[in-house]
């Protein structure tokens, strides 16, 4: 199918739009707040799940092809493997193994 449309991509630019909204909340909370470390990073890890989250639906099209359950594996496959780098890096960093 030929889903080509005149005009803006307006599902595309929402997203852009909400993924500026999410980075500059991050850079906000950041370096304008007096919180703990602790609640920073925790915020702003979530802030990035949610943004990973968006660009995953948004973008990336994750919602096309639902016939079709790998795509659903691929997704969380890449997960998977996102989640081991995360940690591995983290032990790494932290133990020096």
């Amino acid at each position: 199918m030929n889903h080509q449309t005149k005009g803006l991509p307006k599902t595309q630019v929402y997203g852009f739009v909400l993924s500026l909204v999410l980075t500059f909340a991050a850079l906000f909370i950041a370096l304008k707040t007096s919180i703990s470390f602790t609640a920073i990073m925790w915020i702003i890890g979530t802030l990035a799940i949610l943004q990973a989250g968006l660009q995953l639906f948004m973008f990336m099209h994750l919602t096309e092809g639902e016939d079709s359950p790998a795509q659903t594996i691929n997704v969380i496959y890449g997960i998977f493997i996102a989640i081991v780098t995360i940690g591995g890096s983290i032990w790494v960093m932290s133990f020096g193994m």
